[in-house]
């Protein structure tokens, strides 16, 4: 039911075609945050440090997966082209190459984090028991890095093909046994020791794991042209520095989203304290809830911009991309009425016993990201646009803007010049969103018809530049 065709892709009717697609995405970025939410709930069962400490770590594993998110998304964009432009042995290579990169680079990235979480931790708050639960849950993080790297590069690599239902089926695994394992690991039911936040991480790391062999599992036994070959697994240089190539700019993206974070972060724990850092946790949370159908909308139409330009079909993908922000817009703007008008009952089903500072801190965040929901919707779905066609330097430089411009200087300037309270920082998150969804969608409409996707097209087209199989071979041998 919800398998699309390349000729439905590249032919079917666009709205159509959107939604199928996107169904099981959003199905499956909604188990996402149901994983998110059981975490909170359970960890929430510890009491509201143990919820600021995951908080604050939560911001610092966003910045850790920084490097895994450039091979994720230059994954999904390369198989796409590639499988539009009807070479399907060449899709193949890309999402084994791109684990063969992801997985010692998490390796890596595991050895940082060992040595440096306490120091890094401390630099951004003095509250002793904060730090020790942000400490114990990245120390627990580390199976995930590896876990979760392999995991999503071959569902990239499915998402890409157009096989949604797929990345769909790996990542249930996933959150299912993240979902059982996790009370059991954090509150230690029956025979399994009580790690607390500890826990909470390693339940992570598990049911990735679990998925990642799912994964495996499915390219082996293959499905519609994504199957295991000598050559697929085989990794090649030349799709390597492709799929870098196209998610760097992801990189440094999430980079500046990331660091931005962090200053974010520390201006709420200075204005708010431990009551500061649960609300802005809790409220993180819920937004992610709330920008769900648009994530995956926009992976599907990064999807089937990338199969059109394969195709050239210009103006199709032009059309996908105004048909998804039109649907994210809407529909999430509808959300941000329900939770403007509900922002207490929306907060005890996070966290049940939340009351006094918190719960009136988080009523006030709720409120203030209802405002900019809309912008949220409209945000991840023009970017698909530009993503499809190759261009993620956009997303990277709006990014920039969004949080460095405006996002970080109204928080600080608010908090530390102008000595608002923490209301202030909330706000900062709401305009920022507000400013990027207007300059995204004006630059959009300027460029789609000035040549971005019809240079897209021919950077696809064979001699454009592109290592043939043959000096790919060469390259990998």
């Amino acid at each position: 039911m919800f398998d699309v065709s390349r000729e439905d892709i590249v032919g079917g009717p666009l709205p159509r075609v959107l939604v199928v697609l996107a169904v099981p995405l959003v199905v499956q970025n909604f188990a996402l945050v149901a994983q998110e939410v059981v975490d909170l709930f359970w960890v929430g069962r510890l009491g509201g440090t143990a919820v600021a400490g995951v908080g604050l770590a939560a911001v610092l594993v966003g910045l850790l997966m920084v490097p895994f998110m450039m091979l994720f998304t230059g994954t999904q964009v390369v198989t796409s082209q590639r499988v539009g432009a009807d070479d399907e042995a060449a899709a193949r290579r890309v999402p084994f190459t791109a684990a063969a990169l992801a997985i010692p680079l998490a390796a890596a990235v595991g050895v940082v984090v060992s040595i440096g979480a306490e120091p890094v931790v401390a630099l951004f708050t003095d509250q002793a028991q904060v730090a020790t639960y942000a400490v114990a849950y990245l120390t627990a993080y580390i199976l995930a890095l590896v876990t979760t790297s392999l995991s999503d590069t071959l569902e990239a690599g499915f998402t890409g093909w157009g096989q949604t239902r797929v990345a769909l089926y790996v990542n249930a695994v996933a959150i299912i046994v993240n979902v059982v394992v996790d009370p059991l690991l954090i509150l230690g039911y029956g025979p399994f020791p009580r790690l607390e936040v500890f826990g909470a991480a390693l339940a992570t790391g598990i049911g990735y794991g679990v998925g990642a062999l799912f994964a495996v599992a499915l390219v082996a036994r293959g499905r519609d042209g994504f199957r295991l070959t000598r050559d697929a697994v085989r990794p090649h240089l030349g799709t390597a520095r492709e799929v870098v190539a196209v998610g760097a700019p992801i990189a440094g993206q999430n980079v500046g989203r990331q660091v931005a974070r962090l200053v974010v972060i520390t201006v709420v724990s200075f204005a708010g304290g431990a009551a500061g850092l649960a609300a802005y946790h809790v409220g993180s949370r819920v937004a992610t809830v709330a920008f769900v159908p648009a994530q995956g909308l926009a992976q599907a139409a990064t999807s089937i911009v990338g199969q059109n330009l394969g195709a050239e079909h210009l103006e199709r993908a032009r059309r996908a991309t105004w048909i998804g922000v039109a649907i994210a817009a809407v529909g999430l703007g509808v959300f941000g009425v329900v939770q403007w008008l509900f922002p207490e009952a929306i907060a005890h089903v996070f966290v049940p016993d939340m009351a006094g500072t918190d719960l009136a801190y988080t009523v006030a965040y709720l409120q203030i990201l209802a405002y900019g929901y809309w912008a949220l919707g409209a945000i991840y779905t023009v970017e698909a646009g530009f993503n499809g066609a190759g261009e993620t330097s956009v997303s990277m430089v709006s990014t920039l803007a969004q949080y460095w411009a405006v996002r970080v200087p109204i928080a600080v300037v608010g908090v530390y010049v102008l000595t608002f309270d923490v209301t202030v920082v909330f706000w900062a998150v709401t305009l920022s969103n507000v400013a990027a969804a207007g300059w995204l969608l004006a630059y959009f409409a300027y460029t789609s018809r000035r040549g971005l996707f019809e240079r897209a097209a021919e950077a696809q087209r064979p001699g454009a530049g592109k290592n043939t199989d043959a000096e790919e071979g060469v390259a990998a041998s």
